[in-house]
């Protein structure tokens, strides 16, 4: 038995997200049925993180434990082949050893969340950033970033269906910057609860708006109650970009 480290790129607008779900397709299945194909065996994928619905990834990582001789080009070439014309495409893969966990191992989780700052529709982006018509004062976005970074309990960041143990995370990194029309807006930490990438820019686009203070957000926070969220950002603009391990 080998066990492999996938880096998988996708699209995540035709799935209902990463893990396989019984209403409808999802990118862990997609993976799975064409290694199933491949090998004759029932393969089963572990990746270091679960996006939602419509959320992309640039550089999720997976691992599957393979009983059939492959090198790590074959097996590559041989997934890209199948999954053909999904728009999902696994862009590297080694050998790990066996006790290399793709979600336990980890130890950061970087995400990324795409603003077009613009009136006009999105012509060629559409799905893949939040369009925002009103100008956004992103110099007070990045200001309130700093309320959120850290150490605290994010359950008003939190989603209903949330399944973590505890609302309290570490949040690493959370910063905005702007790039012409584009605001972008980077979160890291070792993880993350359901929604609350989605939920931080969703209250960080008010205060870019002018509809909430500084104060807002903070009073958002310490209020650790879900119904004081502004506001939850759409799935179209966030992308995981990488997961991290020990060197």
């Amino acid at each position: 038995m080998t066990r492999f480290r996938l880096t998988v790129e996708y699209d995540g607008r035709p799935y209902m997200g990463w893990q396989r779900q019984a209403h409808g397709p999802s990118v862990q299945q997609a993976i799975e049925d064409v290694a199933n194909a491949i090998t004759g065996e029932t393969a089963s994928l572990h990746a270091a993180g679960r996006t939602d619905a419509g959320v992309h990834a640039l550089a999720m990582v997976a691992h599957v434990d393979i009983e059939k001789a492959f090198t790590p080009f074959r097996l590559m070439e041989a997934l890209n082949a199948l999954l053909k014309p999904q728009p999902v495409s696994i862009t590297a893969c080694a050998i790990v050893p066996d006790d290399w966990h793709a979600r336990f191992s980890c130890i950061g989780r970087d995400y990324l969340y795409r603003i077009v700052n613009r009136r006009a529709p999105l012509a060629l982006e559409a799905g893949h950033a939040w369009r925002i018509a009103r100008a956004l004062d992103s110099d007070a976005m990045q200001d309130a970033t700093q309320i959120l970074v850290g150490k605290h309990d994010f359950t008003t960041f939190r989603s209903a269906h949330c399944q973590a143990e505890s609302p309290i995370k570490t949040l690493d990194r959370l910063d905005v910057r702007r790039e012409g029309d584009k605001v972008l807006i980077a979160a890291s930490a070792r993880s993350f609860l359901h929604h609350q990438v989605r939920s931080m820019v969703g209250c960080l686009s008010m205060v870019g708006k002018g509809q909430w203070s500084a104060d807002d957000l903070r009073a958002a926070l310490e209020a650790k109650d879900r119904a004081a969220l502004g506001l939850n950002a759409p799935p179209d603009g966030l992308y995981f970009v990488s997961a991290r391990y020990p060197a």
